[in-house]
């Protein structure tokens, strides 16, 4: 095989596996953390919490909401959550981020990869 066409594939298997990630930056799912250590992961309708149980909620690309489980802190409030962008989620108890109060809006960021993910 001459240079051209290696070169050519090998830029093609890098581009390919560089896509999935690119794909991910504009959408709510993922690994979410906190300042303080908590963590919580979307996929889909599905959310571990940051105290780790698994339930469902309402997504949208940019949007997610859901209501706290009953063994839960906040128990039966609705968590709303709107991405800012590609690695920022703004997060509010009880109502929507953008008319929260200030003061009680959290800032999460993507967690590096260490976090464990729902699995498929």
């Amino acid at each position: 095989m001459s240079r051209k066409p290696c070169l050519l594939a090998l830029m093609l298997i890098v581009s390919a596996a560089a896509c999935p990630r690119a794909a991910m930056a504009d959408v709510i799912d993922g690994n979410w953390c906190y300042r303080d250590g908590r963590h919580f992961s979307i996929r889909g309708p599905d959310i571990v919490t940051p105290a780790g149980a698994s339930t469902k909620g309402n997504w949208s690309r940019h949007a997610f909401s859901y209501q706290v489980p009953a063994a839960e802190a906040d128990a039966g409030q609705t968590i709303y959550m709107l991405l800012q962008d590609q690695n920022t989620v703004a997060l509010a108890v009880g109502t929507q981020p953008m008319i929260a109060d200030p003061a009680q809006v959290q800032i999460w960021h993507r967690c590096s990869d260490q976090v464990s993910q729902l699995r498929r």
